[in-house]
């Protein structure tokens, strides 16, 4: 972990580059890796092409992070990495805030230690490429 959902409205497409902003995303909150660590991130864009938002508007438009983290992590650390992510999103999409409707909210959730099953030979790969763990890509 962590796990990054990005949803956004589909009618977003033609004005919003979604692999850079799931880059946006995953470097402003993995940071330098000293919290949230680098091989543990997964970010998915996950485009919404059904939605009602507000007054149904074709206009109207979204993007809703969720960021699901192990427990482990102080309060303290939460919030800030939270904060960094929120800010690090609205400067990414504000051309588009200031051109038509949008919604942006970031939201941050912690898996139920118990009921979180995995694994993953990411680290052995990140080792084979050179890459270190603290290092965004």
């Amino acid at each position: 972990m962590p796990h990054i959902w990005v949803e956004y409205s589909s009618n977003l497409e033609a004005s919003v580059d979604i692999p850079a902003l799931l880059k946006t995303v995953q470097d402003a909150f993995i940071d330098d890796g000293t919290i949230f660590p680098f091989a543990g991130a997964r970010t998915r864009g996950v485009r919404v092409a059904n939605y009602l938002i507000v007054d149904g508007h074709p206009d109207n438009a979204f993007v809703h992070v969720l960021l699901r983290v192990a427990k482990g992590r102080s309060e303290a650390d939460r919030k800030e990495a939270g904060s960094r992510t929120f800010a690090a999103v609205k400067a990414f999409l504000a051309p588009v805030l200031a051109s038509r409707p949008l919604g942006i909210s970031v939201q941050m959730e912690e898996a139920d230690e118990t009921l979180n099953f995995k694994t993953s030979n990411y680290r052995d790969y990140l080792k084979q490429r050179g890459i270190p763990e603290k290092v965004v890509a």
